[in-house]
């Protein structure tokens, strides 16, 4: 494990450096599809700013939610150090499922305030979504988070100043695996959104539900090769195992009908 690095007396964290360098990576990738979409990148770059927020805020928010139990200390601190203490406990993580819904019902607002092409918009954006948590899942895994089941043929988790207990506990890389379908996720969006610019017009606006059917399937199995319980369980299945089978069902509730009316327009237009 690879948890952090010094500069110049300053600690920087890997997870913070390579969430970073996601963020940078997916936003020039997109502003790069805007300039050739739509002609310049002033209103993506806006959309991405306040996505950023709406990430920030969902992710905390709903890593508050799964501390619910501790949420009402909160209100029994007796200092103002001792408040900003168990806030910091109850708030203090992330969790992708709620930055996600944080950035789509934000990025949503922006679009609408400025009057932009939302089916335009949002698959541009769609692309940036897998492409920076493939870099924020290599972090987890440098940084010790989300780590694995138990695995023969796993990599030791040595030296993790996060999660010290399961140190010389041999892991599967969970993080590494989902990083890598994120990629894989990422390259199947960008070759439909290419094709929905040429031959296939009735894909546009589609890929943010196929992204969401698509994540689902994969978070859902992933989280049976997790091996940290900080996420909560109920029934035997993880509270992100639950948000995927919901989304699973809403973004293909969306695809059909999205389908259904694509196809009853072409009838018209017959």
């Amino acid at each position: 494990m690879f948890p952090y690095f010094t500069v110049f007396g300053k600690m920087i964290t890997t997870y913070f450096l390579l969430s970073l360098i996601g963020v940078f990576v997916a936003g020039i990738f997109t502003c790069h599809l805007a300039r050739k979409r739509v002609g310049d990148d002033n209103d993506t770059i806006i959309v991405l700013l306040f996505s950023s927020i709406g990430v920030i805020l969902g992710g905390h928010l709903l890593y508050g939610l799964t501390n619910i139990r501790f949420i009402p200390t909160l209100f029994t601190a007796e200092t103002v150090d001792q408040l900003i203490e168990r806030a910091v406990t109850v708030f203090g993580g992330s969790v992708f499922y709620g930055g996600l819904f944080g950035a789509i019902l934000v990025a949503t607002i922006a679009i609408r305030a400025q009057k932009l092409n939302f089916s335009v918009y949002s698959d541009m954006l769609t692309l940036a979504i897998p492409l920076f948590h493939s870099f924020a899942r290599c972090g987890c895994f440098f940084s010790g988070c989300c780590y694995g089941i138990e695995c023969d043929f796993g990599i030791t988790v040595t030296g993790n100043t996060l999660v010290p207990q399961i140190n010389d506990v041999p892991r599967f890389p969970v993080q590494l695996l989902e990083a890598v379908l994120n990629i894989l996720l990422f390259a199947v969006l960008y070759g439909l959104y290419k094709k929905s610019l040429t031959t296939h017009t009735a894909l546009q606006g589609k890929l943010l539900p196929i992204y969401l059917l698509s994540y689902s399937v994969i978070r859902f199995f992933d989280e049976f090769l997790r091996g940290d319980d900080i996420r909560g369980f109920i029934f035997g299945l993880s509270t992100s195992q639950f948000i995927s089978i919901f989304l699973f069902a809403i973004s293909s509730i969306i695809l059909i009908k999205s389908t259904i009316h694509t196809s009853h327009k072409k009838e018209i237009s017959r």
